[in-house]
């Protein structure tokens, strides 16, 4: 899903935390239903020339935490964000100790220059990295492959809180649970 952060009629500066927390009910309002699959949610600046961190603040990552704690479907992806806004959305993740992804999306909804705004700690860094790296892992696979001197719980406890942040999406089969990027070059995530 797609949800384009400004209105044809709207001046392309976002700004102030009251504004924000107006188009965070913006947002949950527009955003419709829930996928059966894990699935990006597309937050597209297209156009926006400015936006402050206060705003991203109260919009964009209350959404996401909102997602997170709706256990949606959906995870939140910062999209087409010009390198003001960028820097915009850097100074709130660290100040949250929190991160988002962020990407390029084409007319066609085509994916690339996927990256990571914020920061991790060590191991969920490697983590994260593994996981966008294989394009599907479970805690015993990373486990076996790089992990033998910690225990499957590490594993999994980091995957499952790369998941909770909403920075990887986690699959279930059955009881197991898988974990997959949030989104993939070219496949518009799914």
């Amino acid at each position: 899903m797609r949800y384009q952060m400004l209105s044809p009629d709207q001046e392309p500066v976002l700004a102030g935390a009251l504004n924000g927390k107006f188009a965070f009910s913006l947002m949950i309002r527009g955003i419709k239903g829930n996928p059966l699959l894990p699935t990006p949610l597309f937050i597209d600046f297209q156009d926006v020339q400015v936006a402050t961190a206060s705003f991203l603040r109260e919009s964009v990552f209350s959404l996401k935490s909102y997602l997170r704690a709706m256990d949606s479907k959906y995870y939140a992806v910062a999209a087409n964000v010009n390198d003001p806004v960028y820097d915009e959305f850097l100074m709130v993740a660290h100040a949250k100790n929190d991160a988002i992804i962020s990407c390029r999306l084409d007319e066609n909804d085509q994916v690339s220059d996927i990256g990571l705004v914020g920061q991790l700690d060590p191991k969920q860094q490697i983590t994260f990295d593994l996981v966008n790296r294989l394009r599907e892992a479970d805690a015993n696979t990373l486990k076996e492959r790089y992990g033998e001197a910690e225990k499957t719980t590490a594993w999994n406890n980091r995957l499952a809180g790369l998941a909770a942040r909403g920075l990887i999406r986690e699959f279930s089969k059955g009881r197991a649970k898988y974990y997959r990027p949030v989104v993939e070059v070219g496949n518009n995530g799914r």
